[in-house]
């Protein structure tokens, strides 16, 4: 992949993105940011997002329903889970929540683990966990494809991995899915390079038969702050190869607004993208993990 220096030059010559801030309302004195788009369930319109207190990392996933344009209130008495970093997809029609769970380290119950879990909904009131990731991963992602198998898209760290990158694997159902096939999902070819890191956070089937990802990709900078910017990519045929990624939006293009730290106020994390039928698309994101907003972009995977 090429480097964040070189994708923000092209992205920076050539970007046009209008911001609206959200109104998601109902968590009171607590943060909400690292949001879902908006999904259709039952006939309603929701969000799903982080919920947290601004000097926490211990998160909740609430939903909130659509009321107004762009504006969005908490659902009271649903099950609240203890999840950072929500995602949706649906499998067979059933909707699949996912989310980061936190939890001390088995070696140091000072510092922590995380892990991705997956949920199948039949209710904001009942979810079944039907899966747990291997500890130290995060931006896990699951999506149905066209002929029923299911994409999995991977991000280990460490000796396989580095500070992260992305793997792939298709399996035949989610009744397949192991900590043993994430683990051995091979990575994709033109990964992330250097000191730079990133994950998948949303994957689209695009109208040409093609896959489309949503991600973020990041570094620190020399005074150890984080630099995470929105970009997308798609894979190869068969699903072995990073190609044609950009940088779709960066922290100057939202409105301003006060990080969880100082070390984060350069962070973009994306949720989900709306594609429109007039070649824009709206990007939801996080923004310096405590604010949440919309960014009208041209639609990434279009004349690519």
């Amino acid at each position: 992949m090429k480097s964040i220096e070189t994708l923000l030059q092209v992205y920076r010559e050539t970007k046009t993105a209008s911001h609206t801030r959200l109104e998601l309302i109902g968590a009171f004195d607590k943060d909400v940011y690292n949001i879902t788009a908006p999904f259709t369930w039952f006939g309603k319109e929701y969000i799903a997002g982080r919920v947290e207190a601004r000097d926490s990392e211990f998160a909740e996933v609430r939903f909130f329903e659509n009321t107004a344009t762009d504006t969005y209130q908490l659902v009271e008495n649903t099950t609240i889970l203890a999840l950072q970093d929500p995602f949706v997809t649906f499998v067979q029609g059933e909707l699949i929540i996912g989310g980061v769970e936190v939890f001390p380290k088995e070696s140091d119950r000072a510092m922590l683990d995380w892990r991705t879990n997956l949920y199948r909904a039949t209710s904001l009131t009942d979810f079944e966990q039907i899966f747990t990731g291997p500890i130290g991963m995060k931006d896990l992602r699951v999506k149905e494809l066209t002929d029923d198998r299911i994409l999995v898209l991977t991000r280990p760290q460490g000796e396989k991995g580095g500070r992260g990158k992305i793997g792939a694997i298709v399996i035949n159902s989610l009744a397949d899915l192991t900590i043993e096939q994430i683990e051995k999902a091979p990575l994709l070819k033109r990964n992330f390079s250097g000191d730079e890191w990133g994950g998948g956070n949303e994957i689209h089937l695009l109208e040409d038969g093609r896959i489309g990802v949503l991600g973020h990709i990041a570094c620190f900078d020399e005074a150890g702050d984080r630099h995470y910017y929105a970009c997308s990519f798609c894979l190869n045929e068969d699903f072995t190869q990073i190609d044609q990624e950009k940088i779709i939006a960066e922290r100057a293009d939202f409105a301003p607004s006060e990080p969880k730290r100082p070390d984060l106020a350069d962070v973009v994390f994306s949720g989900g993208l709306i594609r429109n039928s007039d070649g824009t698309a709206e990007l939801y994101a996080g923004i310096g993990d405590s604010d949440a907003q919309k960014l009208t972009i041209p639609d990434p995977f279009k004349n690519n």
